[in-house]
């Protein structure tokens, strides 16, 4: 059975399942001009109304902006990392709710937004992964891991920006929140992969870079929870995780 090695410490495992935000490739990168964006068509479309964002612009999605209004960080605890497709269209819809737009509504206003940022999402094209991350994935093909992604994006968009990095073909089983009844922290998703991939949990590894990863691997019985902080500053959020590692060069497939 390969082992994955991090330091002086061993696993064996038969799959490793990733998030792919923030781990396979750059979450701000790809996801700050969309929130840029559908934050700049609620504050419009607000403002046509008399109204603006309760609690801020920066609070809503979580966010970090600049004098110009685009994003230049974000809460690795909040909705833009985290949170699920509904669960973002439905803290955006609530604004119009809150300012007098009926719910039905709202949401359709919401999608509407999300559609017009995906869209030009699609255009360009944003996706980069990290370093080290291509030669990693090629060394658990040589050992015979199986792989999977465990996304709180949908699961066909998912594999469209797998397709961007030319990474599609690593990955015996890509699984989103629409996949399943339940997603992050819950165990669904990882169950979910590991059934699809013909592994036990306990013979897994799941490598994620929030500390929803790291729960649902916990809840699901994984072998090793990995998080991963780009940023060795910023590893508090990741209280879960067993191992946090700031490299994929870390990373070796011993077999």
């Amino acid at each position: 059975m390969p082992e994955l090695q991090m330091g002086t410490r061993l696993e064996p495992c038969r799959a490793i399942l990733f998030d792919k935000d923030g781990t396979l490739l750059h979450f701000l990168q790809m996801w700050g001009p969309w929130a840029g964006s559908v934050l700049n068509m609620m504050e419009q479309q607000l403002a046509v109304i008399g109204a603006e964002i309760i609690g801020g612009k920066e609070r809503l999605l979580g966010t970090v902006l600049d004098r110009q209004g685009c994003v230049t960080g974000y809460d690795l605890r909040g909705p833009l990392a985290m949170g699920t497709v509904e669960e973002t269209t439905g803290l955006l819809a609530w604004q119009l709710y809150a300012a007098g737009v009926p719910w039905d509504e709202a949401v359709m206003q919401v999608r509407h937004f999300s559609k017009t940022a995906m869209a030009d999402l699609r255009d360009r094209r944003p996706a980069q992964a990290f370093p080290g991350l291509s030669a990693f994935l090629e060394q658990c093909r040589a050992a015979g891991l199986k792989l999977g992604v465990v996304t709180s994006d949908a699961g066909k968009e998912a594999e469209e920006h797998l397709r961007w990095l030319g990474f599609r073909r690593h990955f015996g089983a890509v699984v989103g929140y629409d996949d399943v009844r339940e997603g992050k922290p819950s165990p669904d998703m990882v169950l979910r992969a590991c059934e699809e991939l013909d592994v036990a949990p306990a013979d897994t590894v799941i490598i994620g870079d929030s500390n929803g990863d790291m729960k649902m691997g916990k809840h699901a019985g994984v072998r090793l929870k990995l998080g991963f902080a780009p940023d060795p500053k910023l590893t508090e959020h990741l209280a879960d995780a067993d191992i946090i590692f700031h490299s994929y060069e870390d990373l070796q497939v011993r077999f």
